[in-house]
């Protein structure tokens, strides 16, 4: 029997509850909390539109209210979402988790040049 791939936002709690986060709030959008550090989660699915989607830039919130944002999507979606966030320049630092069917996931960061 192949293996059953949550959807990206079960994925993204399971992965934040793993390290540790306290995780609150419903959907695909959601805050983790540990110790001091505060980040707002937003796990996109297959076929997001990431050319339309505000999120990506601001997520209709103040760019003051979350310095932390990490985006999980499938693996192979990894690539458009880091060049997606490098084209707007967000002013918020940011994570990228590729999550695979399996649940294991990587953790890209920005370039730092």
């Amino acid at each position: 029997m192949p293996p059953v791939s949550m959807p990206p936002s079960e994925d993204a709690r399971a992965i934040f509850s793993r390290l540790g986060y306290s995780v609150s709030g419903d959907g695909p959008d959601f805050v983790a909390e540990r110790k001091w550090r505060t980040v707002r989660v937003t796990a996109l699915s297959d076929g997001d539109d990431l050319n339309g989607r505000r999120v990506l830039a601001d997520g209709g919130e103040p760019s003051d209210t979350y310095r932390f944002r990490c985006f999980v999507a499938p693996k192979e979606a990894t690539g458009d979402v880091q060049n997606r966030l490098a084209s707007v320049d967000p002013a918020y630092e940011w994570a990228v988790i590729g999550v695979d069917d399996d649940g294991e996931y990587d953790v890209h960061l920005p370039d730092a040049s």
